[in-house]
């Protein structure tokens, strides 16, 4: 029935009373059949937002689109969703709130420290802790003003050799008698520098704490003068090393050479008077000196064996190749070798003042 006070004809805003009458009377019967369904719908959209707390912002991604005649239910499903107690702000129909804005990559936590990020400069990650970090100490550097620099070599000269091996003259003899006051040259000084002299000298340096060479050199010719002193002539110049044996009755008349094997001297000797001795040497087992009566019947003075090829000065031949004559040899090693036969003499002046004092002709005694 229309309301015939009202002259409304139910269309305007006073028409409501008319629809609560006539037409409306049906859309109201209508609305409790929809609100059964909403509940269902209403609960889904809480879900939702539950279920990732602190980010309101993921529910309304995916807006709900209901049909335009469904507003009047949903409005009504939004009145219900506030008396249960549900945020401020959500009641927004989600077709009138736009969505917000996405989270974006950046303001996601960063696993690990940045470096702070300037105007002109990107960040920079900063480099996982190495794991011995924690617990190994630094290297110090080295320090630049403590380091010394390497050793130059020494540039002074070493000190002048005097003397060595080969040498030959006044001084070396006078070495080797300041040697022998000492105790470190047990022969007769011969005045020839041989291995003899050279291991004299070795053991001298090595027990004053000098260069052991084996050579004589200024600091070791002086430390020997201070030690020792000036040698005699009988020093310097004794007969033999070994006392001459008494000469063979054939050596009692005449110019004789007189030569002991068995004291391994030679005494040159003119009608039973000593003129000079010296020591000698003889061949060996397989080169034998030969024995017996014998007279000089050449001289050479600078002679080289054909044979050996090793010098011969001062030779005295007496028989075949043999010879008396000075060996460089027997004044460096003593009585440790052999000739081929001859008879070494170690003292070169000696033999030299023989050499010109025998005459070709002369008597040669070779004995035991």
């Amino acid at each position: 029935m229309v309301d015939t006070d009202s002259g409304w004809d139910g269309r305007g805003g006073r028409g409501s009373r008319v629809t609560r009458n006539t037409g409306g009377a049906r859309a109201a019967d209508a609305i409790p059949d929809r609100r059964v369904a909403a509940p269902d719908r209403r609960v889904a959209v809480p879900d939702r937002r539950i279920a990732v707390p602190g980010r309101r912002v993921a529910a309304p991604d995916r807006p709900i689109a209901l049909p335009s005649r469904r507003v009047a239910a949903v409005s009504l499903v939004v009145l219900a969703a506030l008396a249960t107690g549900c945020e401020p702000g959500t009641a927004t129909g989600a077709q009138d709130a736009p969505p917000p804005a996405r989270p974006t990559q950046a303001a996601a936590p960063s696993p690990s420290p940045t470096a702070p990020v300037t105007e002109d400069a990107k960040p920079r990650t900063a480099p996982p802790p190495s794991p011995s970090a924690s617990t190994a100490a630094p290297a110090p550097d080295p320090d630049p003003t403590t380091a010394r620099p390497a050793p130059e070599p020494s540039t002074a000269p070493p000190p002048r050799v005097l003397m060595r091996t080969g040498s030959e003259s006044d001084r070396v003899r006078e070495l080797q008698a300041r040697l022998r006051q000492i105790g470190h040259f047990g022969r007769t000084p011969t005045g020839y520098y041989g291995s003899v002299t050279a291991d004299a000298v070795r053991s001298f340096q090595a027990k004053r704490s000098l260069p052991v060479t084996g050579s004589t050199d200024e600091a070791t010719w002086q430390r020997l003068l201070a030690m020792t002193r000036v040698p005699t002539a009988a020093e310097l110049r004794p007969p033999t090393e070994r006392p001459v044996a008494a000469p063979d009755e054939r050596c009692l008349k005449g110019r004789v050479l007189c030569i002991s094997k068995n004291s391994r001297t030679l005494a040159w000797m003119i009608d039973g008077k000593v003129v000079s001795a010296m020591d000698v040497r003889f061949g060996s087992e397989y080169t034998p000196t030969r024995e017996g009566v014998f007279e000089v019947f050449w001289k050479s003075r600078d002679h080289v064996s054909t044979l050996y090829d090793t010098p011969m000065p001062y030779a005295l031949f007496f028989s075949g190749g043999q010879a008396v004559h000075y060996s460089a040899d027997f004044a460096a090693n003593g009585y440790g070798g052999a000739s081929h036969g001859c008879v070494n003499v170690r003292d070169k002046k000696k033999v030299a003042a023989l050499f010109d004092q025998v005459r070709t002709g002369d008597k040669v005694v070779v004995y035991w």
